[in-house]
């Protein structure tokens, strides 16, 4: 695959979810399999999905950096998901996959993500107005 097709499964996944309201989205192609995603997705109960990715295509674990930060109508954290090696000292079993919960001191294991487990949990948490 390369990264171009990659930017398209992106762009795919929020344009299939009927719940977005909007988006703003980022691609910047680094090389031929690597590149940078930067997106705020708006949705219609007026919660928030901030993201960033960086991907290198060809390797197994291709999400070499990742955050997903869901936040609340009020602009409050529901949760984040990211793989910065900050929370060592914790000991995790997922380490350095970890989630965010409802305050920023509030860190647990977490499986790796990728966008679309991220849209699947923010739909089961969707307030439609």
């Amino acid at each position: 695959m390369r990264i171009e097709e990659y930017f398209r499964e992106i762009q795919g996944t929020i344009d299939s979810c009927s719940f977005v309201q909007t988006s703003t989205i980022m691609f910047d192609k680094r090389s031929t399999y690597e590149g940078y995603v930067r997106a705020d997705i708006y949705f219609v109960d007026n919660s928030t999905l901030h993201f960033r990715e960086f991907v290198d295509v060809e390797t197994e674990d291709e999400r070499l950096m990742y955050a997903y930060q869901y936040l609340s109508s009020s602009k409050t954290l529901v949760f984040r998901y990211d793989n910065t090696g900050h929370h060592r000292k914790l000991r995790l079993s997922s380490y350095p996959h970890h989630k965010h919960a409802g305050r920023e001191s509030n860190v647990t294991p977490a499986a790796a993500m990728d966008l679309t487990n991220v849209m699947e949990e923010i739909e089961s948490m969707i307030q439609l107005p």
